[in-house]
């Protein structure tokens, strides 16, 4: 997974398992901790539009694009800061819950190399299950139960 798009992953999933009123504390923990490391390193970056919608592309990409000119795709403190977020939500009971949320439904998967982009989806876009994977798997451009057609200009 691209550096950007893990810390991306790792902020909607962490808003998404927030919604949650069931939420454990080491995702709460995990989740404050990334939030706090983003303010203090990159002050001008906004996760607040992401947390009011972890599931909108739109929103994911935006911050996306902020992290990236922030420089944030070499900042190896952030990068084990996500994955740690990833990590909580993995192994809580919400986990599930909030991958699907944001359109990813991934569940006992090893891998080298697990690559997802453009997932659009009113429901599950990508689901996975006891996945092993030797090399890299590219799953891309996934529009599942979108509520109206893509945009043809895109």
């Amino acid at each position: 997974m691209e550096p950007v798009t893990l810390i991306v992953t790792a902020v909607a999933l962490g808003a998404a398992a927030g919604l949650k009123p069931t939420v454990e504390q080491a995702v709460k923990d995990a989740y404050a901790g990334i939030k706090t490391l983003i303010l203090r390193k990159y002050g001008a970056v906004g996760l607040e539009a992401v947390e009011k919608k972890p599931d909108s592309k739109p929103k994911q990409e935006s911050l996306a694009e902020d992290l990236q000119e922030a420089g944030a795709a070499q900042d190896t403190e952030l990068l084990a800061q996500a994955q740690a977020l990833i990590d909580a939500v993995e192994q809580s009971k919400i986990g599930a819950e909030a991958a699907v949320a944001i359109g990813v439904d991934l569940k006992k998967v090893k891998a080298a190399a697990l690559r997802i982009a453009d997932v659009t989806a009113s429901g599950t876009g990508v689901k996975v299950e006891e996945g092993e994977f030797t090399g890299d798997v590219d799953i891309r451009g996934v529009r599942a139960g979108v509520d109206r057609p893509p945009d043809p200009k895109a």
